[in-house]
């Protein structure tokens, strides 16, 4: 018998978590597993449950949120537990960049396949993450849409397109791997895996096993090729443009004259006048699918087509 620990998020995302209990008595195999379940009451309180978890659990399952896988990362890096994510968040960015699908019944289906990869891991300023992590516009983006209030992926464009006219690309030194270079951006993303969530795609080859993290530095670019550019994003095609500069590397500096906003796998987070970001190769356990990674939803297919 292994032993699962479900953590779930009372407040992740669209709501999801409400039903995860009755899925999970219905759909895992107790011939397999034993489990409990516990529910954060507040920010920062899976990093604490899943701490006390590692290597006592085989494995422990993020329910909620890109926030929430984040957490529960946190405890289990460099352990012998594996994460297992049941997505009920509004973007899921890893969720989807693992094929791990957005069905509850079906996440829970493949926690009893229990196929497990090792992955990498970063970390920024010693704040570990394992998805993306920026600075920049979507990091400036992501601390309005933390008090917005509403969730999803609706209320996360209506802000970006409020705040995009208004906003102003940085200057910074950006080292990576001991080289040093200028830079004007309008965002800088560190990915270890290739989404930010909802199929947008920063950097689409980057490998969430291959001990690098991409540096995908997005320059300043004309209004008007908006539209372009965000059919770019969701179709896998954004590291072709001119205006985006991707470098490979393990460590990370980057200094600017001012403090430094970011947000890491989504979530908020204000620095000094210096971040230093590296790589954690091969540090995390994750159950994930056999199969190919998702076809395009039937929206970004909407999309292709309007601005084909």
């Amino acid at each position: 018998m292994k032993r699962i620990l479900f953590i779930i998020n009372p407040v992740s995302g669209v709501g999801k978590q409400k039903i995860v209990e009755k899925r999970i008595k219905k759909y895992l195999d107790t011939t397999k597993f034993s489990y409990e379940i516990k529910y954060t009451k507040e920010a920062k309180h899976a990093i604490k449950i899943s701490t006390e978890a590692a290597n006592k659990f085989d494995i422990v399952v993020a329910v909620g949120g890109d926030g929430s896988v984040n957490e529960v990362c946190k405890g289990l890096i460099n352990s012998n537990s594996a994460l297992a994510i049941i997505p009920t968040g509004s973007g899921n960015g890893l969720a989807r960049y693992l094929n791990i699908p957005l069905k509850i019944d079906k996440a829970i289906e493949l926690i009893n396949q229990t196929t497990i990869k090792k992955i990498d891991t970063a970390e920024i300023n010693n704040e570990k993450f394992v998805n993306v992590a920026g600075i920049g516009f979507d990091a400036h983006v992501s601390h309005i849409f933390a008090n917005y209030g509403k969730r999803g992926p609706l209320p996360y464009v209506k802000i970006a397109a409020e705040e995009f006219p208004k906003y102003r690309a940085q200057k910074y030194k950006i080292s990576i791997d001991g080289k040093s270079v200028y830079r004007k951006a309008f965002l800088i993303s560190f990915a270890n895996s290739s989404q930010f969530g909802n199929n947008a795609y920063i950097s689409p080859e980057a490998k969430i096993d291959d001990g690098l993290i991409d540096v995908c530095i997005f320059k300043n670019f004309p209004i008007v090729e908006s539209p372009r550019l965000a059919v770019m994003l969701f179709d896998k095609r954004l590291d072709k443009s001119k205006y985006m500069e991707i470098v490979k590397g393990r460590e990370i500096t980057i200094t600017h004259e001012n403090s430094i906003i970011a947000h890491i796998d989504g979530e908020p987070v204000s620095f000094g006048k210096e971040i230093n970001v590296k790589i954690i190769p091969q540090s995390l356990n994750v159950i994930v699918s056999e199969k190919e990674f998702n076809k395009d939803p039937f929206y970004i297919k909407k999309i292709k087509n309007i601005f084909k």
